[in-house]
């Protein structure tokens, strides 16, 4: 946890929320856009058929700006983010994977590259090379999101990792298949939404064709994200299913977003049903079909991401790293040594004495999910007498002696523990004496009966 600390306002969770939705949505409108134009421009040239031809050709300018400029400058910006706000998770992910992320990174520049070229070639080089570029780049931007796949699930499910720390153990772990299959439709999805776009740019005696053969491809990616979607789900250990599904979910609002997300396909299988397939002649559905899809597709998938994220915690790496940057093996040793001794950055530019100290451990332990009066604000979901706070604080840390005491090899369900959303809290019992004393002042307290007392 020894890395330099980043403080943000509006709270590190959210900035990267806003960064990584809209990148991965971008990536995965490159990844399906790829396919549907790669296929598009395949059958325009077999059948003679001019109008596919021009879709192909709009659609390419959609896919060029949007992978290659806002695709690559956003992707850049999850790696600054992350490794801002989280640096321990993206050195524990580095280290584990970082021959996944340089073949990735050779997949995604034979991608950005083949794109430029297939846009700039059009009319300039036979209709054989040029399909041979844009299925060249689908194949790179597909085998890209097969490498990421599989490090985005581990984060989730490690399966065999936490015993092997084996490469393919990790990689391919429980949720691995499910998940590219449910993103696989989510780029069929993606990226005939954005060729909406282009489709309805097309001549008015052509339009509905388009339409329609567009509506053939988005039923088809409603079809595979929902396939994909439920096995995901059966994937899951019992103990993270526990938390949003069932009529008693332990957590309600993600129970809530499983069910958005769901509406959501189910809205978008509809509209195409009635829109694409049935009416596609019809100005209107045409045009509010195409918004429609896009809103509803953005929600299924931003849905997903964020059950996925919510059902993750307290973990960034589930079982091994805390959303703090706290290994679970190191629980032991920063609490027989405590915390700060083994945080330097946490301490920097705090000051002396008690309080002091405690806001260097709400630094090191705390700030990485909430703020003081932002987002997931502390000063609001602080008890006013301070030695409450210091008894909550008390079974935070308890909690940490659980997950040490579990036998080698076997995590503890973290359904069963009485806070099983937040990290242990670790450190000497003066150190969390000291983070009473400072949260008591956020209160408008002293905060000395927890101050002076060790345990209440």
């Amino acid at each position: 946890m020894n890395y330099p600390i980043w403080d943000i306002a509006m709270g590190g969770g959210v900035l990267m929320a806003v960064v990584a939705i809209a990148h991965v949505v971008v990536a995965h409108f490159a990844v399906g856009g790829g396919l549907v134009v790669a296929v598009t421009e395949t059958l325009s040239v077999r059948r003679g058929d001019g109008e596919l031809r021009e879709l192909a050709r709009r659609s390419s300018l959609i896919l060029v700006l949007l992978s290659t400029v806002f695709g690559a400058v956003s992707g850049v910006g999850i790696w600054v983010t992350a490794g801002l706000i989280s640096p321990a998770a993206i050195s524990a992910l580095i280290h584990t994977y970082v021959w996944g992320w340089a073949i990735e990174w050779v997949f995604f520049i034979v991608e950005i590259t083949t794109a430029v070229i297939y846009y700039a070639t059009w009319d300039r080089i036979s209709k054989g090379a040029h399909l041979l570029l844009i299925w060249v780049y689908f194949v790179s931007a597909y085998l890209s999101l097969v490498i990421i796949n599989g490090i985005i699930t581990f984060m989730l499910t490690p399966g065999a990792w936490l015993q092997t720390q084996g490469f393919w153990d990790g990689f391919f772990n429980p949720t691995y298949w499910p998940s590219l299959v449910l993103r696989t439709g989510i780029a069929l999805l993606m990226g005939t939404a954005f060729m909406m776009l282009a489709a309805l740019r097309g001549t008015p005696q052509e339009r509905a064709r388009l339409v329609r053969y567009l509506g053939l491809w988005m039923t088809a990616g409603v079809l595979v994200a929902y396939g994909g979607y439920r096995w995901w789900e059966a994937q899951l250990p019992a103990s993270v299913t526990d938390l949003f599904r069932g009529t008693s979910p332990t957590l309600p609002q993600l129970a809530t977003v499983r069910h958005l997300l769901l509406w959501a396909l189910a809205a978008t299988l509809v509209v195409v049903t009635v829109m694409m397939l049935s009416l596609p002649r019809l100005r209107v559905a045409r045009g509010v079909a195409a918004v429609v899809l896009l809103a509803s597709s953005v929600v299924f998938f931003g849905g997903y991401e964020w059950l996925r994220e919510g059902v993750r915690k307290p973990f960034l790496i589930y079982h091994y790293m805390f959303s703090n940057g706290l290994r679970v093996s190191d629980i032991g040793a920063f609490d027989r040594d405590g915390f700060l001794v083994h945080d330097a950055w946490a301490t920097q530019g705090v000051g002396q004495g008690p309080v002091a100290r405690g806001r260097a451990m709400f630094r090191g332990q705390c700030s990485s999910c909430h703020t003081i009066d932002g987002y997931q604000s502390i000063r609001a979901s602080l008890p006013d007498d301070p030695d409450m706070i210091s008894g909550v604080l008390m079974v935070l840390h308890d909690m940490g002696q659980t997950y040490t005491k579990a036998p080698p090899g076997q995590p503890v369900n973290v359904a069963t523990l009485d806070y099983p959303y937040m990290p242990p809290l670790v450190g000497s019992e003066d150190e969390i004496s000291d983070l009473a004393a400072y949260l008591g002042t956020l209160t408008g307290t002293d905060g000395t009966p927890a101050a002076q007392g060790g345990r209440p």
